[in-house]
């Protein structure tokens, strides 16, 4: 073999390693082959199907409150709610008062009508008077003074549990597993026993222990 066929062969052999080395950049067509994405873990900040946990919509408690019907509950306290205002405002009027008249009700430690206001002390005395010799109102407070605040504890632990995902153990424990047994009243009675029993270990109520009071024209 002459030298001349040697330089040729070794420069054809050196030029078809270098085409094999560039081959893996370009396909066929020119173009370079496209980069294999990598998979996102689940629940990484670009995950848009991260959802959190529906732990919460397994549990039992949270399952027992969301039955509750809470619309017919308020639709009987709105009956008490309207009898009681609408008495009061009647007796502003009997007594020529300001119909913004600031009035505050509440229950005294014998359990008659405390009326407090700013409004002379005679007219107060005779309006406390007038509300506690009135049957229809006596009992109308009465079962106001435990549901309207058995209905608020209720209506803001279940928007709790819906924006948040919070149990309320407390919520739990009022009710029961037969929602035969989860009406109003059953729910009222089992909410104003842990309130009486509050102050002996009790779970903490936090201001629903506090007396309760109607409030006409001003805020709670």
């Amino acid at each position: 073999m002459s030298l001349l066929t040697s330089l040729i062969q070794a420069s054809t052999r050196f030029q078809q390693a270098m085409d094999s080395r560039q081959a893996p950049a370009a396909n066929p067509d020119g173009e370079k082959p496209a980069a294999t994405k990598q998979p996102e873990a689940a629940g990484s900040p670009g995950d848009d199907r991260f959802t959190p946990s529906g732990q919460s919509e397994l549990d039992p408690g949270s399952l027992k409150a969301r039955k509750l019907p809470l619309g017919q509950y308020k639709q009987t306290v709105a009956q008490d709610l309207s009898f009681v205002r609408e008495t009061l405002r009647h007796k502003l009027a009997e007594y020529n008062l300001h119909p913004a008249t600031a009035l505050s009700v509440g229950k005294g430690e014998n359990g008659n009508a405390v009326v407090e206001g700013k409004l002379p002390e005679e007219l107060r005395e005779r309006i406390e008077m007038d509300l506690n010799n009135n049957r229809g109102f006596r009992e109308a407070f009465s079962r106001l003074s435990v549901s309207e605040p058995t209905l608020h504890f209720m209506d803001n632990a279940l928007k709790l549990n819906q924006a948040y995902g919070v149990n309320n153990s407390l919520l739990d424990s009022l009710l029961s597993d037969n929602q035969q047994f989860n009406g109003l009243q059953d729910v009222i009675h089992r909410y104003d026993s842990l309130k009486r029993n509050a102050n002996s270990g009790q779970p903490d109520f936090g201001n629903s222990v506090q007396r309760y009071a109607f409030n006409l024209n001003t805020r709670a």
